[in-house]
């Protein structure tokens, strides 16, 4: 849908798409009505942080009916605990010691932010910390996906592997692919099943240890997160034949079989890759039987299947042209078949094949990998828009998306720290996820690269931006595209010069996004009044911090009743709720945005 076409849609079914619900109470705790009248809020709680408190939980995620177990870096006197869904309060207590436990609702696929603050004399609140809760018996729901790319010895010195899945349990990862963990793309295992080789090569010719392998999957599943490994749909090494690959098998660049496919790589490398075709029945049952033997000797939950973008005109053997997206549905179809109480995912290079990928019905969510021609952060929407379509709005999308990318080229230092958290701040507003965090932070296709660091600042923002994403997961991604819409928002102050628009991106204002969830209406606020360009990418990490908005008067569409206006921001209080004023008149509902750096979300209910 057009955006013109998206706002009429909006103007003409207000009530249904652009936040005017049935049988919400009028008045309420907000004390808005609707109907002309006016109303407005009489008070509000004063919120002010002092964020001096580290939490953490044991798990990155909990099925329904499990406890939760916290700790905290210290115990605050006269401090409490509040355990939100939404800006509903669901539970509170006294913080009685540095380490507690906590029994979420029974609800299924639910996010809770959980704030740790000291009531103040004046009636105010101080935030001390803040940590999410995600409650879903399946992982998939809500996808926040890491990676771990290097598994040789050292990683079993004492708590090296335990430290850096701390650090992706304290952002709440519940997944995990294994890159370049194999010994051979036609030929995962280092050994046979039942003799496995305590150490091989991979493709690069590193070390891989079995046992770190093995590590990396127990601790992953000690924190509730699960373990996919990574492989090629169509990829033979050269002295695949010796390992009972066919000729017959391989995608060849002509009609004649004369020029097998493949992937060129360095000479220092075992081999470059060649491609097969990946609807050939007879190496869909060879790798299948190849992945009996990966799940018989390793305590994988899945596959994340890759496969390389267009490549051109490719034949079989007989000299029939290839439909290369024809073949991954195939393809993932014989996985499922062999192995179906595993998770398949796969990726969608360029979008190249997305929509039989997704249509397939098999995978678990959509993976896209996104280049130069999908820079843009308009294209994010559009790429979750389709993915949407494609899997009859079923599917969650997470982005492997590359920043920094000429400046990790160069191997200059660290990430941009506001490039970065541009990026996620859009994706997750869209209601998308980032691949990024990992035994390192995620700068190439080759994910064992580590050409730049991630500083201190950087680091604490994606805690905050991973807590936000997870505890606000029913209102950014518990809903697909459908329920987009735009409430019509602007600022009310002519003087401020602040320009206030609806999504797609525009460079020097304000842009907003907007879904309506059950009786809510979600507005994120997105701040690119000073970015210099609309590209995601970051490239060279010159990206400049956008300038600080406070106070932003704002003034929007509303004819029904209103009981609370609330935002939050993982720029702000670490995400913590902050009701807020607002008066609705005449149709026009009016508050005040307290502050907006990158990314602050407004809930009206």
């Amino acid at each position: 849908m057009t955006k013109m076409n998206l706002v009429l849609a909006c103007l003409v079914m207000m009530t249904a798409a652009c936040g005017d619900p049935k049988n919400e109470p009028a008045g309420g705790s907000g004390g808005g009505n609707g109907g002309g009248t006016s109303g407005a809020v009489s008070e509000v709680t004063p919120v002010k942080s002092n964020l001096i408190l580290d939490l953490s939980t044991d798990q990155a995620c909990y099925a329904p009916g499990q406890m939760v177990r916290f700790s905290a870096s210290e115990q605050v006197a006269g401090a409490r605990t509040r355990y939100r869904k939404g800006a509903e309060v669901v539970g509170e207590e006294p913080m009685g010691s540095t380490s507690w436990q906590w029994q979420p609702p029974a609800d299924d696929f639910t996010g809770y932010m959980v704030e740790v603050y000291r009531p103040g004399d004046d009636g105010s609140e101080t935030i001390l910390g803040t940590i999410a809760v995600d409650v879903s018996s399946d992982w998939t729901r809500f996808p926040r996906y890491g990676f771990v790319a290097t598994f040789d010895s050292s990683k079993l010195d004492p708590g090296v592997i335990e430290g850096e899945m701390e650090f992706l349990n304290r952002c709440h990862i519940n997944g995990v692919q294994f890159q370049d963990w194999h010994n051979k793309h036609h030929w995962p295992l280092g050994g046979k099943r039942g003799n496995l080789d305590p150490v091989y090569k991979d493709i690069a010719n590193r070390d891989v240890s079995t046992e770190v392998v093995k590590k990396y999957i127990e601790v992953q599943h000690s924190l509730g997160m699960k373990s996919m490994f990574y492989n090629l749909c169509f990829g033979a090494l050269d002295d695949a034949a010796s390992d009972g690959v066919k000729e017959q098998w391989y995608a060849f660049r002509n009609d004649r079989h004369g020029d097998k496919d493949l992937h060129q790589l360095p000479s220092s490398w075992k081999s470059s890759i060649y491609l097969l075709d990946p609807a050939n029945k007879e190496w869909q049952a060879y790798i299948a039987e190849r992945n009996d033997e990966v799940y018989s000797s390793f305590d994988f939950d899945g596959y994340q299947i890759d496969q390389l973008g267009s490549r051109g005109d490719l034949y079989d053997y007989s000299g029939s042209k290839l439909n290369l997206p024809r073949g991954y549905a195939s393809f993932i179809d014989a996985m499922k078949q062999r192995h179906p109480q595993k998770r398949l995912v796969m990726n969608a290079v360029g979008s190249y094949g997305a929509s039989q990928i997704a249509g397939s019905g098999k995978v678990d969510f959509c993976y896209n990998e996104l280049w130069g021609d999908e820079a843009d952060f308009s294209h994010l929407h559009s790429v979750i828009k389709a993915n949407d379509n494609y899997s009859s709005h079923s599917l969650r999308t997470v982005f492997a998306a590359y920043m920094n990318y000429d400046k990790a080229d160069r191997g200059q230092g660290e990430f941009n720290t506001p490039g970065v958290i541009m990026a996620d701040a859009v994706m997750m507003a869209l209601g998308g996820s980032h691949l990024e965090l990992g035994d390192h932070m995620l700068s190439r296709e080759y994910f064992p690269a580590a050409p730049l660091a991630m500083p201190e600042e950087l680091r604490t923002a994606m805690v905050r931006y991973y807590d936000f994403m997870t505890a606000y997961q029913n209102l950014l991604r518990g809903t697909s595209t459908q329920s987009e819409c735009d409430p019509g928002v602007t600022c009310s102050d002519s003087s401020k010069k602040l320009a206030v628009a609806a999504w797609p991106p525009k460079k020097g204002g304000v842009t907003t996004y907007s879904r309506q969830v059950g009786g809510k209406t979600v507005i994120n606020f997105l701040n690119f009044v000073n970015i210099d360009n609309l590209s995601w990418r970051d490239l060279d990490g010159t990206r400049p911090a956008p300038r600080l908005q406070r106070e932003i008067p704002l003034a929007m569409r509303r004819t029904a009743p209103v009981s609370r206006v609330w935002t939050a921001s993982p720029d702000a209080h670490a995400g913590a709720v902050v009701e807020l004023p607002f008066t609705l008149k005449d149709g026009k509902l009016s508050f005040t945005l307290p502050s907006l750096k990158y990314w602050s979300m407004v809930v009206i209910e």
